[in-house]
């Protein structure tokens, strides 16, 4: 029997971006994947109302997961009002219940962008309610509580970096060769963000970006392409290398002092 990954992540694409070969292995090996955005990607747009945005980024978050068998769903928060509070954790407690994860994939703490990093610390914290019965979510939605807290595991944060530029590494990365053209073909359904990032992120290839920090990620361990995780491992989380394990065959472990 497969295990259950969830990949939730701030906005459409940031999956894709950051962990989508991973979910393709994943896929390929008969585990079920869900791809989750907090955001519908509202503000992503200069020629469209946040309405028609969302709409469209939807539309193009799930064709994209689509193309490895996945779901894909929106939580519903907003681009820059995504706030680490009680109504938020209990949003996010909510979707973990519902779809029962085995293993959650999420953004890095140290990120860019302050929807990235309030979606890794919402998303840390719900792994960790998800399993307690007393910590209620009818008010979103009302599934029971996990039998234990799921894996967790951090991607990478954009071009490996934090917000002052210093490096992020990763404790193991995921050989993708194989399937960079399933990343790139996911990557690509997300078409309204081709003039978006060259406007607001001075991006003008946004899958030769792709292909550029998935480079950068495999030099780490001398694989041409690859992505980057950590496995969060705090006290009450599990600490067995389950993903490790799924994709055996593709995983280097780096050395901490690398």
């Amino acid at each position: 029997m497969g295990s259950r990954i969830l990949c939730l992540h701030a906005h459409p694409d940031d999956a894709e971006l950051l962990a989508g070969g991973t979910l393709a292995l994943l896929s390929r090996r008969g585990h079920t994947v869900i791809i989750a955005s907090m955001t519908a990607g509202d503000c992503g747009s200069s020629d469209m109302d946040p309405q028609q945005t969302a709409d469209t980024r939807r539309q193009e978050a799930a064709r994209s997961a689509a193309i490895i068998g996945a779901e894909y769903h929106s939580l519903g928060f907003g681009d820059l009002a995504i706030f680490v509070d009680d109504a938020s954790r209990r949003r996010v407690t909510a979707t973990i219940r519902r779809v029962r994860p085995d293993i959650v994939l999420t953004a890095s703490p140290a990120d860019y962008h302050c929807d990235h990093e309030a979606t890794s610390r919402l998303v840390t914290d719900a792994c960790f309610g998800s399993s307690a019965p007393n910590y209620l979510t009818q008010a979103y939605e009302q599934s029971q509580a996990l039998p234990a807290v799921p894996h967790l595991y951090y991607m990478d944060p954009a071009e490996g970096l934090d917000r002052e530029g210093r490096v992020v590494r990763p404790d193991f990365l995921v050989d993708v060769e194989s399937v960079l053209d399933t990343k790139r073909a996911m990557l690509a359904m997300h078409h309204s963000q081709q003039a978006w990032l060259e406007q607001q992120h001075g991006i003008k290839d946004f899958i030769g970006e792709m292909e550029s920090w998935t480079r950068s990620r495999g030099a780490l361990g001398g694989l041409p392409y690859a992505e980057g995780f950590r496995q969060y491992v705090g006290h009450a989380y599990p600490r067995s290398p389950l993903l490790q394990g799924l994709l055996a065959d593709h995983v280097m472990q780096l050395r901490k002092s690398e």
